[in-house]
């Protein structure tokens, strides 16, 4: 389903290697995989929602992370990034790293942390599927190309693609 969401823009390649990684998958495995193909001088960044930075520390390796990749978190608008809202071991990573500017990601490979806003959208992945168990719409949520594939392989209970 990722494939038919990119399909329509060159700038986005999707990366199924953690899909095929047999056992647990980690991001830094993967970024690390990553960084061998495409070398240490280019810049390379991973999005992340804030929920999911706030929780940073609970990730395996995280720390190697700020090495391997420049982390750029998501968050709606008015939302400030606020190092006392971070474990302390983060806040200390974050203060260090912070970037004001999205350009400055051009200047080393990894390293920085970006905060950007989002378009305030309540929508997420778990709506989209209990919408589509409950036979409510979901257009305009997702690619058709993808709504298309849900309906074909009926993969959620109560969608119908027709």
């Amino acid at each position: 389903m990722a494939r038919l969401a990119c399909a329509g823009n060159p700038r986005f390649r999707v990366d199924d290697r953690e899909c095929r990684r047999e056992g647990a998958s980690y991001t830094v495995d993967s970024l690390l995989e990553l960084r061998g193909e495409l070398g240490n001088e280019i810049p390379l960044c991973l999005l992340m929602g804030v929920d999911a930075y706030l929780a940073l520390t609970t990730w395996s390796r995280w720390e190697r992370l700020f090495e391997l990749a420049h982390l750029v978190i998501a968050h709606r608008p008015g939302f400030e990034l606020d190092t006392g809202d971070l474990p302390a071991a983060l806040a200390e990573q974050t203060s260090a790293r912070l970037l004001r500017e999205p350009p400055l990601l051009q200047a080393r490979p990894a390293g920085g942390v970006l905060a950007v806003d989002i378009p305030p959208l309540d929508i997420s992945g778990t709506a989209i599927r209990a919408a589509l168990r409950e036979g409510r719409s979901a257009r305009y949520l997702l690619p058709d190309s993808v709504l298309d594939y849900i309906g074909q392989n009926h993969l959620y209970k109560g969608f119908d693609a027709g």
